[in-house]
């Protein structure tokens, strides 16, 4: 019985934080650049344990499945076609690196535009960066940005290069999302080899679509409601073993 009660509080534990998950994701169907967060599980409890008088014996042990934490799905999103020449999809892996007020951060989010002052910025206001970590300006003018993030400008005087947009790659575990498609690098963390190209005129969606995410948020609500039947059921019988015990003491 208290095998029963140990996994059944564990699993409505577990699904509890996966309903949070896949809440968010859904949530973000539709935002730019997102990151879908992955659940995965770990043990709380050792498959044996060594037998407490010492001879060596292996007394078997359940071992009950735990929601460890998430994980960032990098999986690639749908690139949609905006014919703005200053909206930039990534396709492969990579980042734009952006100044906000918080400080350096990545994004998948290429919805750019040109301020009054020419700098390049996102839809908020936040500086884009080149590869060095400075500002690009962008002279008025006809933009074309290449595959590789040259911001080249032709006017009424010829062409010139602008600039190049920075693309940085870091490892999974050294980025932790924040809010909904921003990202921050864990300090100490070392870039690795970006295989990002740019589309010019094209946005990338989240990597989370509505339907699979609406079907996921659902299965994951019917397993926390059995996990919480039978939480309900192992307790019950939990007190009604110990009335009936403690009324023979």
């Amino acid at each position: 019985m208290d095998s029963g009660l140990y996994a059944a509080y564990t699993g409505v534990l577990a699904r509890t934080q996966a309903l949070d998950t896949a809440a968010n994701n859904l949530a973000n169907a539709n935002t730019n650049g997102f990151r879908a967060q992955r659940e995965y599980f770990r043990g709380v409890m050792a498959a044996a344990q060594e037998d407490s008088s010492g001879n060596g014996v292996q007394t078997a042990v359940n071992s009950f499945g735990l929601l460890g934490g998430t994980r960032l799905d990098l999986s690639q999103g749908v690139l949609q076609s905006t014919g703005n020449p200053l909206d930039l999809g990534l396709q492969g892996q990579g980042f734009f690196q952006i100044r906000t007020a918080q400080g350096i951060r990545l994004t998948r989010d290429g919805s750019f535009q040109r301020s009054a002052d020419g700098t390049l910025t996102t839809a908020h206001g936040e500086t884009v960066l080149n590869a060095q970590g400075s500002t690009i300006t962008v002279p008025t003018g006809n933009v074309h940005v290449s595959a590789d993030g040259t911001v080249s400008v032709t006017t009424a005087d010829g062409s010139a290069i602008a600039g190049k947009v920075g693309i940085v790659n870091y490892a999974v575990e050294d980025i932790s999302s924040e809010g909904s498609n921003r990202f921050t690098v864990h300090d100490g963390a070392k870039t690795i080899a970006a295989d990002a190209t740019v589309q010019e005129g094209s946005l990338e969606g989240a990597n989370q679509d509505a339907v699979h995410g609406t079907m996921q948020l659902l299965l994951v609500q019917r397993q926390a409601e059995m996990m919480q039947k039978a939480l309900s059921v192992f307790s019950n019988d939990l007190d009604k073993t110990a009335a009936e015990e403690l009324g023979r003491v």
